[in-house]
C-alpha cells in the first residue's frame, strides 16, 4: 500500500545529488573518482566571515531570529543591492531564507496556482520545474541550444507567452550552462515582458559574481518591469558559503510579505550564526571574491581548451559560474562491448563506471545532448579528469 502523496510522488529526485551520492560510493569503496558532478566552490569559507561566525556565538546568538532574517543582515543586503547594482530596496522587501532554494520555492509556491503556467529558458537547473510542479503549476520549458549560447531570444519568449503565463524564471549567469545574458540582451527580454503585466520574473542571480563578461547585468534595473522582478541571491557561490545555507529574495513588498508569512509556517528563520557570518559577507573586504573569480575563470580556460580536444564535442565558452555543458550527443548509440550509450544519463555513468569521473547529464536540466561538467576542483584534477573522458570515449564505437 503506497502512503505516499502524490505530491511527492510526482517530483524526481535531484540527478545532481545523485551523481554525487553514486560518486561518494565508489570512493567508499577505494575507487579513485572525480567529481566534476557538483555545483559549489572548493574553496573554504574567508576568515574575516568565518571569525564573525565565532563571534556571534561566543556573543549568545543562539536564540530564534526574526523570520526574515535580522535586521542588520537585510540591511547589508540592501546596501550590497544599491552599492553593486544601482538598486533600491528596503530591509522590508527582503527576506532571508534557508539558501537561495528555498528563497525560490518561497517565491514559487507565493505566486503560482493550479493550472499556472511558469516559463523555463533551459537548459535549467534541476529544481525549477519541480518546484512548479509543487505548486500545481505547468513549467513551460523554452529550449536554447548551443547554437545561441543557450540563451533565448525575445522571439521565443513571446511566442511562449500564454494568458495562464504567471511567472519566468530566468538564471544568469546560468547553471547548467554558464551562459550569461548581456545587458542588451537582457533589455531585450524585459521589452516583452513589458507588454504582459501579470508576469512576474524571478532572476536567479546566485552565480552573479562568478561572471566573465565584465560585469553582472539584473533584469531588475529596466524601469518597465522593475516592480515585477523578485530578485534571488545569496552567500554560496560568490563567498563559498554552500553549507551555511543563506540566500534571499529582495522583491515588491506584497511579495516580500507572502514569502515571510509562508516561510513563518514551515521553517522560520534561518540560522542565526549563519546570518551573523553572511553580514560580515555583504559588508566586508570583497577582496575574496575576486581571488575566487579569477582562479574560476583560469580554470573554465583551461576546461574549455581541454573539451575542445576530445572528439565529437560541441564547447562554447561559457561567461560565467563555474559550469561546462558540451553537446555530447555525438556519442550517442555508441557501443562499449554490451553496453549501449542511449543518452545523456547513461553517457554520465559510464564515464563514471569507465572513467571514474561523476558528471550529470544534461536529461537532468532538460537538455539531453548535453553533460554538465563543474570545474571547481584544482587545475590537476580537471587535467586528469578530462583525461580520463577522453580516454573512456575513446573506447566507444
Amino acid at each position: 500500500m503506497n502512503q505516499l502523496s502524490d505530491r511527492l510522488m510526482s517530483l524526481a529526485p535531484s540527478e545532481t545529488l545523485a551523481m554525487s551520492q553514486k560518486s561518494n560510493e565508489l570512493k567508499a569503496q577505494g575507487v579513485d573518482v572525480i567529481n566534476l558532478s557538483v555545483g559549489e566552490p572548493d574553496f573554504n569559507t574567508p576568515d574575516h566571515i568565518k571569525a564573525a561566525a565565532k563571534k556571534a556565538i561566543d556573543d549568545n546568538f543562539s536564540f530564534y531570529s526574526p523570520v526574515p532574517g535580522y535586521l542588520d543582515l537585510r540591511k547589508a543586503i540592501c546596501g550590497k543591492l544599491k552599492n553593486e547594482n544601482g538598486l533600491d530596496f528596503t530591509p522590508e522587501q527582503i527576506v532571508v531564507s534557508n539558501g537561495a532554494k528555498q528563497a525560490i520555492c518561497n517565491a514559487v509556491l507565493c505566486i503560482v496556482n493550479s493550472g499556472d503556467e511558469v516559463i523555463i529558458p533551459a537548459p535549467c537547473w534541476v529544481s525549477y520545474v519541480e518546484m512548479v510542479k509543487l505548486a500545481e503549476g505547468k513549467s513551460v520549458v523554452v529550449p536554447a541550444g548551443i547554437e545561441q549560447d543557450f540563451k533565448i531570444t525575445p522571439a521565443q519568449l513571446e511566442a511562449a507567452i500564454t494568458p495562464k503565463t504567471k511567472a519566468i524564471i530566468l538564471c544568469s549567469p546560468s547553471n547548467p550552462t554558464g551562459s550569461v545574458y548581456s545587458r542588451d540582451e537582457l533589455k531585450a527580454l524585459a521589452d516583452v515582458l513589458a507588454k504582459h503585466p501579470q508576469i512576474i520574473i524571478i532572476a536567479d542571480e546566485i552565480y552573479e559574481h562568478i561572471n566573465y563578461a565584465g560585469g553582472h547585468q539584473s533584469i531588475a534595473q529596466f524601469e518597465n518591469v522593475r516592480d515585477r522582478v523578485a530578485i534571488i541571491n545569496g552567500v554560496s557561490k560568490a563567498y563559498a558559503m554552500t553549507g551555511w545555507r543563506i540566500g534571499f529574495i529582495a522583491a515588491p513588498l506584497w511579495l516580500a510579505k507572502a514569502c515571510n508569512k509562508l516561510q513563518s509556517q514551515y521553517t522560520s528563520g534561518p540560522s542565526s550564526i549563519a546570518q551573523k557570518a553572511s553580514v560580515a559577507a555583504f559588508a566586508g573586504d570583497q577582496s575574496c571574491v575576486e581571488v575566487m573569480r579569477q582562479a574560476f575563470e583560469r580554470r573554465r580556460n583551461l576546461v574549455v581548451e581541454l573539451a575542445r580536444q576530445i572528439p565529437g564535442f560541441k564547447v562554447n565558452v561559457p561567461q560565467g559560474a563555474f559550469y561546462l555543458f558540451p553537446d555530447v550527443s555525438y556519442y550517442y548509440g555508441k557501443k562499449f562491448g554490451d553496453r549501449i550509450i542511449s543518452g545523456s544519463a547513461d553517457l554520465a555513468m559510464y564515464l563514471l563506471e569507465e572513467g571514474h569521473v561523476a558528471t550529470v547529464g544534461g536529461a537532468a536540466f532538460c537538455a539531453p545532448e548535453c553533460l554538465r561538467f563543474s570545474y571547481a576542483t584544482s587545475d590537476e584534477n580537471l587535467v586528469e579528469a578530462l583525461r580520463r573522458i577522453k580516454e573512456a570515449l575513446a573506447k566507444l564505437q
